[in-house]
């Protein structure tokens, strides 16, 4: 058996999820379903994030407790999840006890290990990010991440940091691709070559967080809190030797391009002081821009996810989003490439090819067609390229590169578009009837194989189309599977209605209340 362990960013519970959510948690989802198919044993998590300074003065503002706070926005988040069908087999926060305790026991390593000091820190503090930057960092007076900046002095406990620059260079030399994509670890490891210095672990100016251990004046820097998570779900620290724990062997964290420097200096030297292997992979995905700008709701800029599956359907975004995106770049949202994306080829290059063979089948061989005895040369060559495609899409998905193997997945539909379109089946019903049979069972079983390979990313859709085809399946990528030699379909059903765009005025997709 093969494992594999697949994180989201557990989310900052400030605001309602947006569609910058949904395309990270899709993008795991869909990794995660296509490691099912190829006999994985999946750990698939994600969850939020909870505490912090910025959570308890938007508590404050809100005048409620900030329990009650998180526990509201949390709930969001998580409503989301079915909404999207998302796949996740765990949902961590780190308001819950199992957190609690997998941060404590993680600091007590750290600093029975001498990497924790009590000292005091003076430095300029972007509150949206959580985060401590010296003067030098500071870009037109804000922090490099873009967030206003207020000048802080509190004593707190260090980590020695400034002791695993080396150790860091090492570690990336001797794993080229621990961070994904290239670019992202060059200005990591730029970062680290100008110098690290200790870093602040500890808050002692808010209570809202995860106590330090003997010493009840302090909490835990949230993003050391957060970080952890990835080890709570792993079941630590009752499963305190994660080096020899199969799935933290092959850990992703999929993350924003924001927070790669949280994840890939910050977390593995967290790890490596307490004698944890660093995970096998960061990979960083890019932003969706509105108008140019990064979403997000200070902006007042943001897609509500939860409307566009309302209207139409989850596989629908879930298709637009990685397939828009090539992931790791930035992208533009909009309305209109959405629709575009839609007709031409959910609801027409694939969703029609579906329709109408089955259909074909079903009006014109009663519902039942069986495996050709011979095959002609176009029979043949239309298979091979078929395959081919197929082929093709898999090594693609294992790079992230998820708008390139749909590109390969609308290949293949594409061939099958012409090869009905060329062969014409509905023209030979009266005077070739064997050979419009033959016809019909070749794209039944092209459209069976790229059902599958489209399943990850459109699983609704997927699990109909192979319901209506009627052959035993299970959900794995076997290449070059073949359907049973004779098959009686289901009744063929509309998988995705076109979108008429003079019924969009009706729709207020764009609200951001």
């Amino acid at each position: 058996m093969k494992y594999i362990y697949i994180t989201t960013p557990i989310y900052y519970v400030n605001a309602k999820p947006h569609i910058g959510h949904a395309y990270t948690t899709v993008a795991c989802d869909v990794f995660a379903r296509f490691y099912r198919m190829l006999g994985y044993s999946v750990k698939f998590c994600t969850g939020t994030d909870e505490h912090g300074k910025k959570i308890e003065q938007s508590a404050t503002q809100a005048k409620i407790e900030p329990q009650k706070f998180v526990d509201t926005i949390a709930q969001l988040f998580k409503d989301l999840l079915p909404i999207l069908n998302i796949s996740n087999d765990d949902f961590i926060r780190t308001t819950q006890e199992r957190h609690k305790k997998t941060v404590k026991h993680f600091w007590n390593i750290l600093e029975d290990k001498g990497y924790i000091y009590l000292g005091e820190y003076s430095g300029w503090y972007d509150m949206r990010n959580e985060a401590y930057f010296s003067e030098d960092e500071l870009i037109d007076g804000k922090s490099p991440l873009g967030g206003e900046v207020q000048y802080m002095t509190e004593p707190c406990y260090f980590f020695k940091l400034s002791e695993f620059g080396d150790k860091l260079l090492k570690f990336y030399e001797e794993n080229p691709d621990f961070i994904f994509p290239a670019q992202k670890k060059n200005e990591v490891i730029s970062f680290i070559k100008q110098g690290l210095k200790d870093l602040a672990v500890s808050r002692a100016t808010f209570n809202w967080g995860v106590q330090v251990p003997n010493d009840l004046k302090h909490v835990v820097y949230v993003w050391l809190d957060a970080l952890t998570n990835y080890l709570t779900v792993n079941g630590y620290p009752d499963n305190e030797d994660q080096n020899n724990d199969k799935y933290w062997q092959t850990v992703h964290h999929f993350v924003g391009k924001e927070i790669v420097r949280f994840h890939a200096l910050y977390w593995p030297a967290f790890l490596m002081a307490a004698g944890i292997n660093p995970p096998k992979r960061i990979v960083s995905h890019g932003w969706w821009l509105s108008e140019g700008e990064k979403m997000s709701k200070s902006l007042g800029n943001v897609q509500d996810p939860k409307k566009y599956c309302e209207l139409f359907g989850s596989d629908a975004l879930r298709y637009f989003m990685l397939r828009e995106l090539s992931f790791g770049s930035d992208g533009n949202f909009s309305l209109e490439g959405f629709i575009n994306r839609h007709n031409s080829v959910l609801a027409n290059a694939y969703g029609n090819l579906c329709k109408r063979t089955l259909s074909f089948i079903q009006k014109h061989c009663g519902g039942t067609v069986k495996r050709p005895e011979t095959l002609t040369s176009e029979d043949s060559s239309f298979i091979g390229d078929v395959d081919a495609s197929l082929s093709e899409a898999i090594p693609l998905m294992e790079q992230y590169a998820f708008s390139k193997y749909l590109e390969r997945i609308e290949q293949a539909i594409s061939l099958a578009n012409q090869y009905i379109d060329y062969q014409k089946p509905w023209s030979i019903k009266e005077s070739d009837p064997k050979r419009m049979q033959n016809i019909l069972f070749i794209l039944l079983e092209q459209i069976f194989k790229i059902t599958k390979f489209f399943y990850p990313i459109i699983p609704i859709a997927a699990k109909k189309v192979l319901t209506q085809i009627n052959a035993p399946y299970e959900l794995k990528i076997v290449f070059g599977e073949k359907i049973p030699d004779i098959v009686t379909i289901n009744e063929p059903e509309t998988l995705f209605p076109k979108i008429e765009t003079t019924e969009l005025e009706k729709l207020d997709v764009f609200a951001n209340d």
